[in-house]
């Protein structure tokens, strides 16, 4: 006669509960040990330097006040009422999108074409890769004094130029219809260097044998370019261009010394025209409301860009 089969005990459930220390890892109470250390110093920087100068700059705005003593004239939204009702500001707001316009369609794709010639190793490529990223390096005060040398009418580069070829020479930044332009020919030479060392830092991570797999499917170079290597691009691509747009918006250092913003505003950023009215003028409410108004721009985009295009990044 066969044994009956004793059951098993059951388990308490004591037993068969997990620990917490088992369900959040063995590494939880280092992570948790370094939030805890670096964590509130951090919150504390970000709060004393961000967000109290953008609380400051809210309040501020809301009165009519030159920066000396305490604010006293309230006027509640008036300043932003007087900076959309200004017609500098709009042209300001105008030359910004045009900064964009010429970084998305100009400066990225010289970047990203440079950036498909360099990225291969071959003799002189990277002195060639320093030579285009110097111009990054240089500081944005000096490139935008050299510059006004180079655009000088009377003794500049430009107007040799001009004088090799029998013509009149051209004062370019002291004219309402070429400063912005000659303001976006710098800001061109200056930044396509950075967005090129990033397609190239790209390029050289990229899976080599899916270009290969393509090349040896038949397709031809410029096929392998179109549907293997830029669709491999897209994340560096999608993130250059939220760095020329941030970058666009905030642009000030360029201006300054070549144009100042002028002349008739004509040159002016939003920045520009924010340092040149609020703080030139010493209209520190005013100046507040443009920045206030700038600040919700620039948030706005990136949680929109964050949003619907780097959001599984």
């Amino acid at each position: 006669m066969a044994r009956p089969i004793a059951s098993a005990p059951a388990m308490s459930v004591a037993q068969t509960s997990v620990s917490p220390t088992a369900v959040r890892g063995p590494g939880w109470d280092g992570r948790f040990t370094v939030l805890i250390l670096f964590l509130p110093p951090a919150l504390l920087l970000f709060t004393l330097f961000v967000v109290v100068p953008i609380g400051e700059a809210a309040w501020y705005s809301a009165f009519n006040w030159n920066g000396f003593g305490r604010p006293t004239n309230w006027i509640g939204f008036d300043n932003y009422r007087f900076v959309l009702e200004t017609r500098a500001f709009w042209l300001a707001l105008r030359n910004n999108g045009l900064i964009i316009a010429v970084s998305l369609l100009i400066q990225l794709p010289l970047a990203l074409t440079l950036a498909l010639m360099l990225a291969e190793r071959f003799r002189g490529a990277v002195a060639l890769r320093m030579l285009f990223f110097m111009p990054y390096i240089l500081a944005e005060i000096a490139t935008g004094l050299i510059f006004s040398f180079v655009y000088d009418g009377d003794y500049g580069l430009v107007a040799s130029i001009w004088r090799t070829f029998g013509a009149e020479p051209p004062h370019l930044l002291a004219s309402t219809d070429t400063a912005m332009l000659a303001v976006l020919i710098v800001i061109v030479w200056k930044y396509f260097g950075f967005h090129m060392m990033l397609f190239i830092a790209a390029l050289q991570g990229l899976d080599k044998s899916l270009v290969e797999a393509a090349t040896i499917d038949g397709a031809t170079r410029s096929q392998t370019l179109r549907h293997v290597v830029i669709p491999l691009l897209y994340p560096t691509i999608r993130l250059s261009v939220f760095f020329a747009i941030i970058g666009s918006l905030q642009l000030f250092d360029l201006v300054m010394p070549l144009t100042r913003g002028g002349p008739a505003d004509s040159s002016n950023t939003m920045v520009s025209f924010l340092y040149n009215n609020g703080i030139s003028r010493m209209r520190v409410g005013y100046g507040s409301a443009i920045g206030v108004i700038l600040f919700v721009i620039c948030v706005t985009f990136a949680f929109t860009y964050k949003r619907w295009f780097m959001r599984d990044e």
